[in-house]
Parts: C-alpha cells; sequence; structure tokens
C-alpha cells in the first residue's frame, strides 16, 4: 500500500514537474510581452511584469498591413480546416466501408506521403503553382496546405471509421435512414473525436506555416501572420519588444480554437450512443 502511495506520489511530482518545464516558455513570453523595452534587454531578469505596459502591442498592431495579415491567415486556416474536414471524412468512410480495386495502393500512397518532408516539396509545389497562374493568389496557399492536411486526416479517421460497427449503420437503415442521414446522424457523432483531433492539426499546419506563405506570395498584402513576425527582425536588427509581443497576440487564435475544440471533444465522444 505504501509502496503504491510512493509511487503515485513520484508520478504526479514527475507530471508537475513536466507541465512546469513545459509551460514555462509560454509564461515567459506573455510576462516579456507586458515588460518595457528597458527590462526586456537587461542583464537582471525579472519574473514578474512590473510596471505593465502595452506599448508593445501598440507598436505591433500598428506594423504595416497587419489587418491584411489576419484577415488573410483566418481565410486560409479555416477555409483549410473546412475543406480538410469534409474531404477526408467522406474519403475515410469510402476507404473504411467500401471495397474496390487499387484500395491498398491508396492507403500505402497516403502514408508514404506523410514521410515526404514539407521543405523538400517547396520548388515542385511552387512551380506546380506557377504553371497554374496562383501564384501570390491566397488559393494556393489554401490548396497547399490542404494537401498536406488530408492524407493524415484520412488515415486518422479511417481507424475511428474501421471502429464503428456495421450492425449501427444497418439498424438505421432499417428505421428507413437514407445513406445521407445515416452519415449525419450515426457516422458524424462517432467520428466527432476523430474530427476534431484532425481539424486541430489542420488548423495549426495552415496557422503556423511560414515558407510557403513567403514563398508563394509576391505582394506584401497577400503574406499572413508568420510573415509578418519576420518583419521584427531586419538588416538593422531585431525588435524584440515587438516581436514578443506578436508572438503573443499570433498564439491567441491558436489557442483559442483549441479550447474550443477540447469542449466539442468531450461532448463528442458521448454523441451517437445507442440505448440497449
Amino acid at each position: 500500500m505504501r509502496t503504491s502511495r510512493r509511487a503515485r506520489m513520484l508520478l504526479n511530482g514527475a507530471g508537475m514537474l513536466f507541465a512546469v518545464v513545459w509551460a514555462f516558455p509560454v509564461y515567459w513570453m506573455v510576462t516579456t510581452a507586458f515588460k518595457p523595452q528597458h527590462d526586456i534587454l537587461t542583464s537582471t531578469p525579472h519574473f514578474l511584469p512590473f510596471p505593465l505596459t502595452l506599448a508593445n502591442f501598440a507598436d505591433a498592431v500598428r506594423k504595416p498591413h497587419f489587418g491584411a495579415y489576419v484577415v488573410n491567415s483566418l481565410a486560409v486556416t479555416l477555409t483549410v480546416v473546412a475543406v480538410a474536414t469534409a474531404v477526408g471524412f467522406l474519403a475515410a468512410l469510402a476507404l473504411a466501408r467500401f471495397r474496390f480495386v487499387g484500395r491498398r495502393a491508396i492507403l500505402v500512397t497516403i502514408l508514404a506521403i506523410q514521410m515526404i518532408p514539407a521543405p523538400a516539396l517547396v520548388i515542385p509545389l511552387f512551380l506546380t503553382m506557377k504553371s497554374m497562374h496562383l501564384l501570390n493568389n491566397l488559393l494556393s496557399l489554401g490548396l497547399t496546405y490542404t494537401a498536406f492536411v488530408v492524407p493524415l486526416t484520412v488515415w486518422v479517421l479511417r481507424g475511428f471509421a474501421q471502429g464503428v460497427p456495421v450492425e449501427l449503420e444497418e439498424a438505421a437503415r432499417l428505421d428507413g435512414a437514407g445513406p445521407a442521414q445515416v452519415i449525419r446522424h450515426v457516422m458524424l457523432p462517432l467520428l466527432a473525436p476523430g474530427i476534431i483531433a484532425t481539424s486541430i492539426f489542420a488548423f495549426i499546419t495552415a496557422w503556423n506555416d511560414y515558407v510557403y506563405a513567403y514563398v508563394m506570395m509576391k505582394d506584401d498584402a497577400h503574406y499572413t501572420l508568420p510573415v509578418w513576425l519576420a518583419t521584427f527582425s531586419t538588416n538593422t536588427g531585431t525588435d524584440y519588444a515587438g516581436l514578443i509581443a506578436g508572438s503573443t497576440l499570433f498564439a491567441l487564435p491558436a489557442v483559442a480554437f483549441f479550447m474550443i475544440a477540447q469542449t466539442k471533444l468531450t461532448a463528442g465522444m458521448t454523441a451517437g450512443a445507442v440505448k440497449g
């Protein structure tokens, strides 16, 4: 009894230590964003941001094209999440329920695509978008991010779909439900945890990308927020106060999306359950 209690205490202590180590960089970023410029660069660190200042945030949002960058990032990211989730959901159902020629080849291809480093595809995708006259167009970013997200979405949701008993679909059909109603009222609620998990991955992938947003765009007004963050570093130096404040603002939408998705994830785990 004492041994198990001591083991639990050690595990809890290790978990708390890991949480503190993981959260400290986030804490340091947020507190530094509220510090005056002279406190940020001082050799004596201050763990509490006193006196507080919002000047760093004001300087960050006054950068040129900030509003356009926010709109571009939100438009591209939310579109990628919606398209990738819808396409991945339907493709996963097809791969999980239908037997057709080339099914295994598709699955192997999806798995192989995940092994290709994203930077290795910069030049091929750039030349492809150039041949399609889509450079300097947010559509090219949306297509690029969707191409990266859909394979993993399909692979994950296929595993969820295979875990749903076929008898549930058959019971719904016996009650008069059509294919669309089976998908909406049976499969969609039961696959909700997987859909939410993959939507978070899609959001993070599209929201955080810098390389493709910088390569595909030529006009400053078409850049996204990761490129905006890079503008704080110039040949004359780095504006650390503005960069840290901008990074804090940049992280807020991702945190908000994750918190909203987390509440939906908990609700989705019990959705679609049947009464015995």
